[in-house]
């Protein structure tokens, strides 16, 4: 079965190794963001000869032909998602580092707002919000 990123490889003409395939197959199914040194301990379970440095080159070939996004959260490690059609933002808790995307229109419009008070046409955004969980 072709996941959702052999599947955008093909679509751009990417050759996959197996080895590639794997950590596509891998980073299909990740339903958080992954850094290289996670991505490489899951692929591990399903190819042990697979190294650190063949995972680190297949995740930045993904990221130059723009199959998945590079995020450099503030304090940790660059950590990785599937690029989708649809815009999403992160909250990042400080002190697990739990990612949870979400989508708020009440945002979105005031960032579109600012934008053309301050005479532009917003293009793109990029919006991480940064907290820890209020214990109850």
């Amino acid at each position: 079965m072709t996941n959702a990123i052999e599947k955008k490889c093909a679509k751009r003409g990417l050759r996959l190794t197996d080895q590639r395939k794997l950590v596509a197959k891998v980073m299909s199914e990740s339903e958080d963001h992954p850094d290289v040194y996670e991505l490489h301990k899951r692929v591990s379970k399903l190819d042990s000869k697979i190294s650190i440095a063949t995972v680190y080159r297949t995740v930045k070939l993904f990221e130059e032909a723009g199959i998945v996004a590079k995020h450099d959260f503030k304090g940790t490690k660059a950590r990785y998602e599937q690029t989708t059609d649809e815009h999403h933002d992160h909250l990042i808790d400080i002190n697990t580092g739990e990612i949870t995307e979400f989508v708020n229109e009440d945002i979105e419009k005031l960032q579109k707002e600012v934008a053309e008070k301050l005479g532009y046409k917003l293009v793109d955004h990029r919006l991480e919000l940064y907290g820890s969980k209020i214990k109850k």
